[in-house]
């Protein structure tokens, strides 16, 4: 067998896992990746709408900056999330941004003077500063109180992912294509690689590395409709669960994007809505005001699914042989504005739908999207209980979205955890001794060759496309937008028993080589472990909280919930993962849990919150003459690698001090 081998191996080449090793390339260090496909092609490419950065350049983003971003990603995520981790992003969101300017990234720019845009169904003029001409544009989101979106047009990702790849490029970072990693090596205290299988020529190999970076995006297919990409299968989540060591976080917290248009799944950009697009009902009926009349069609997305799925089930949804679904209407935006902002979303539109988005309403409904869960790390992107084993991205929980992330905070993600994760992954692979263990090696070789030999071997037994069906219809039908305690139990036993009859897969096409049955077949248990982990979250988890809605227990109950879910896989026969859980602690935060905003406020508080609310209070007041970063310690110190530790400039610091020359003068 061969075996290859590097300071920095990182599973997945899109943007988190890229930037990854970009920043351990730029220290000297030898980083690997691994790729299903040509990086170029990754799930990060579909990104459309664009990427939150607290830039302030707008006249719409005045004022905007990291304590704003920080809050609106607290409420965002239902406070599920790291608060030190959310203020790690939000710090670093500016600099990643410039940083990708600098890459070539063709970010959409401000026009000086007027320009017309669509405000809550309203023509409104807004009129750009002459010293903003030129800097980076941002559009509107949901769940946002500024505008902080930065985009090119509707490809961002597209454009993000071509500019960061070429960055790897010209270090000379390889990329080892058409290669998935199947298990990881590990003596159950450190990684040590993984053991990987070439899907062109079947031929198995050991990459072994200082450090191992899982960074392979969502699990959206466990799902039979969802806007991820095919690849999006949770193996990655796989690979770290079947080490019976490392845990993977809050993986109940599934989000579904309010307008995937059907059938197919494929989705219109948040950026439709946050451009001035409405949601209709089958009576053209702009609906959303009546429920959340505040934020409207941009409140966060959890909740424009909800509400959406609650006016398709009073009879409003618009018939069709694909089931129920409802109308965005971008005609209002004008023909210019979507052929230069939303061309993307025009194209497809075009082309999977046969209709002109200028002038025709789009039929959409809310749709699986994203993965808040992932595997479990520390503020530094490492395992906890797996040295050496990091995870960065929709891979990971590491965990600044909770249980509901922003649109527009997941593409930040995958850069901004890169940048910072990426230096931690270089710091540890200069500390860290290569280790090679030969006979550990050959152990974890020996046991996927016998996984796939016993699939291979077979003349009968069970079809692995049946199987995925049958996983993909229960995910859809009982663990979806809304759930419930009978529904989930069922969810669950149907899984099992798709589980069980899992272990007697048989593969009809035998070959060892380019084989894609093969490779569904050895992708399945790995996926049905993933969907179980899923299921037995949300049955465990008695309450409502951002994306994770139970209808038989709708309150949010932070008395007993504040915490997050871990679920782990320790003995390889069992037919469903090990619960445990890490409390969330108030008195830590320096956003203590309050009302999100949306719709009535049943929360069942903790019983800390009232006493960190008062110590808030009071060390805001202490340092009210101080300076902003004193009042941060004393709150809520956060670390990062020194080189990003520096404040982020905006053109309302300098509009600030040429006033204030000016009057000195």
């Amino acid at each position: 067998m061969k075996i290859i081998y590097t300071d920095a191996l990182v599973v997945g080449a899109g943007l988190a896992g890229l930037r990854v090793a970009i920043a351990a390339k730029e220290r000297g260090l030898d980083a690997l990746v691994l790729s299903l496909i040509p990086a170029k092609r990754s799930h990060s490419a579909a990104a459309q709408g664009g990427m939150q950065a607290s830039l302030g350049n707008t006249v719409k983003g005045m004022g905007d900056n990291e304590d704003v971003h920080f809050q609106d990603t607290v409420k965002g995520s239902d406070w599920g999330c790291d608060q030190k981790v959310a203020r790690m992003f939000a710090h670093c969101a500016p600099k990643a941004v410039r940083e990708l300017a600098h890459w070539g990234v063709p970010w959409s720019r401000i026009q000086q003077g007027g320009r017309e845009v669509i405000v809550n169904a309203e023509k409104v003029t807004l009129e750009e500063a002459k010293a903003a001409h030129g800097l980076i544009n941002a559009r509107d989101f949901g769940g946002t109180k500024k505008w902080r979106t930065c985009y090119t047009a509707d490809g961002t990702g597209h454009s993000l992912l071509y500019a960061v790849d070429n960055k790897a490029i010209s270090l000379g970072i390889p990329v080892h294509e058409r290669v998935e990693a199947l298990k990881i090596i590990h003596d159950g205290k450190q990684c040590q690689g993984v053991i990987a299988r070439c899907l062109i020529t079947g031929e198995l190999r050991a990459y072994i590395a200082k450090s191992t970076t899982i960074a392979t995006g969502g699990y959206g297919r466990i799902y039979e409709i969802s806007t991820n990409a095919i690849i999006c299968e949770g193996t990655g989540h796989a690979l770290a669960l079947e080490t019976g060591v490392a845990t993977l976080g809050n993986m109940e917290a599934v989000q579904f994007h309010p307008t995937a248009i059907i059938p197919v799944g494929i989705l219109t950009t948040e950026g439709c809505r946050g451009d001035g697009g409405l949601l209709r009902d089958k009576d053209g009926h702009r609906f959303m005001p009546d429920y959340e009349p505040d934020k409207k069609e941009l409140a966060s997305r959890d909740v424009v699914s909800r509400r959406m799925t609650e006016h398709m089930r009073k009879g409003k949804g618009v018939e069709s042989p694909y089931g129920d679904h409802l109308w965005l209407d971008i005609t209002l935006l004008g023909r210019k504005h979507i052929e230069t902002n939303l061309r993307e979303v025009k194209e497809i539109c075009e082309n999977f739908l046969g209709i002109d988005p200028a002038k025709e309403w789009i039929p959409v409904r809310p749709t699986q999207h994203y993965s808040m869960g992932g595997i479990r790390t520390n503020e530094q992107g490492q395992s906890p209980h797996l040295t050496g084993l990091f995870s960065v991205g929709e891979a990971a929980c590491w965990d600044m979205h909770g249980f509901n992330r922003l649109g527009g905070n997941s593409l930040a993600e995958t850069v901004v955890a890169g940048m910072i994760i990426g230096k931690y992954v270089a710091d540890f692979c200069e500390q860290q001794a290569l280790t090679i263990d030969t006979q550990l090696i050959d152990q974890t070789k020996a046991a996927v060759e016998t996984e796939i030999e016993s699939m291979l071997s077979r003349t009968e037994g069970e079809n692995t496309y049946k199987l995925r069906q049958a996983m993909q219809r229960i995910m859809m039908d009982y663990v979806g937008i809304f759930r419930n305690g009978p529904e989930l139990d069922k969810a669950i036993t149907e899984l099992q028993q798709l589980l069980v009859r899992a272990n007697n897969i048989c593969v009809n096409n035998k070959k060892r080589h380019a084989n894609p049955e093969l490779v569904d077949a050895l992708r399945l248990r790995k996926m049905l472990k993933v969907a179980l982990t899923v299921a037995c979250g949300a049955a465990a988890r008695t309450e409502s909280r951002g994306a994770h809605a139970r209808e038989d227990y709708p309150e949010r109950n932070d008395r007993d919930w504040l915490k997050r879910t871990l679920t782990s896989w320790p003995d390889s026969d069992a037919i469903a993962p090990t619960l445990s859980y890490e409390d969330l602690d108030v008195m830590q935060m320096e956003l203590p849990p309050g009302y999100r905003g949306y719709g009535i406020d049943s929360t069942i508080h903790h019983p800390d919150t009232p006493k960190r609310e008062a110590e808030v209070a009071e060390l805001t007041a202490m340092h009210s003459n101080s300076d902003r970063s004193q009042l941060q310690h004393a709150l809520m110190p956060f670390e990062l690698p020194e080189t990003l530790t520096t404040g982020n400039q905006r053109l309302s610091d300098i509009l600030a001090q040429q006033a204030s020359s000016g009057e000195q003068q």
